[in-house]
């Protein structure tokens, strides 16, 4: 039952990870694209690992898988708003309706 679960929460990551990456190819503008690539791989490393944890079982890989996805949660987001903090404060445009694509 664990391992069945352990793979539902893999998949689940997988899944983020490639609406992640479709939303990199799909969205029209700097911002719109770090938006989807750092909450989806945020949150699809997240899970993938959950589902790593579960299937290894307790045991220090477990403890050293824990403490990555906690690293990770911290640092993908705040890496994500610096990113878009200093195109902002560099003066790239948001991308408006009617404009073309960068």
């Amino acid at each position: 039952m664990l391992t069945i679960l352990a793979i539902i929460c893999i998949l689940i990551g997988l899944f983020f990870m490639v609406v992640g990456a479709v939303g990199l190819l799909r969205f029209p503008d700097f911002y719109t694209r770090a938006h989807a690539s750092g909450k989806c791989d945020t949150l699809g490393e997240g899970m993938m690992l959950v589902g790593f944890i579960l299937y290894e079982g307790m045991t220090l890989i477990s403890v050293k898988l824990l403490l990555l996805a906690i690293f990770i949660f911290i640092s993908s987001p705040t890496a994500v708003h610096a990113l878009v903090h200093v195109a902002y404060s560099r003066g790239v445009a948001p991308w408006k309706k009617g404009d073309e694509r960068q």
